[in-house]
């Protein structure tokens, strides 16, 4: 999904950096670290929050397990999104978002039918589009649900492909 998006938005004359996850090394555990005592980023992390607050549009395609987002996933969002660089939490109130300016794409592979994901994963949405994306600051996140990934019917892979083609051409 992430490569055709991307092909997408390169014949649309943009600029894209892919990161996979899994090829990143880093300790997903923020571990005892605070906000006065952070962990140092390894590398792979500087560069990433690099990337993401050079992005103008961040396109995230993971699947969805056992309800939520992959362990490694969040222990990127724990590491990366700190303050400083992705919200400032000096002043009254609630943090400032210093990634504002950005949009965001989240594409979710799941086995749960799009009707029990909207009743019972509503969470995993509300916490992905709102608790971090929202604030850091990107706005629009949108989120896009393609279902029965483990078994998909015949063809409908090519129709996924497609879809995100399409998603990929209205962003642009």
């Amino acid at each position: 999904m992430t490569e055709t998006y991307a092909a997408r938005a390169r014949a649309a004359g943009h600029e894209v950096r892919i990161w996979h996850l899994h090829d990143m090394a880093f300790d997903p555990d923020y571990g005892f670290g605070g906000y006065k005592n952070q962990k140092p980023l390894e590398p792979q992390l500087e560069d990433f929050l690099a990337t993401l607050e050079w992005s103008e549009h961040f396109v995230l395609a993971c699947p969805m397990w056992w309800g939520g987002m992959p362990a490694k996933l969040k222990g990127l969002f724990d590491r990366c999104l700190l303050p400083g660089r992705s919200f400032d939490t000096r002043g009254s109130g609630l943090p400032k978002p210093l990634l504002t300016g950005r949009s965001a794409q989240v594409l979710l592979t799941s086995d749960s039918p799009w009707w029990y994901f909207r009743l019972l994963h509503r969470p995993l949405m509300w916490q992905v589009k709102r608790q971090i994306f929202g604030f850091v600051g990107f706005k629009p996140v949108r989120f896009t649900h393609f279902t029965q990934a483990s078994h998909p019917a015949p063809g409908q892979v090519d129709k996924w492909l497609d879809r995100v083609g399409r998603i990929a051409a209205r962003a642009a």
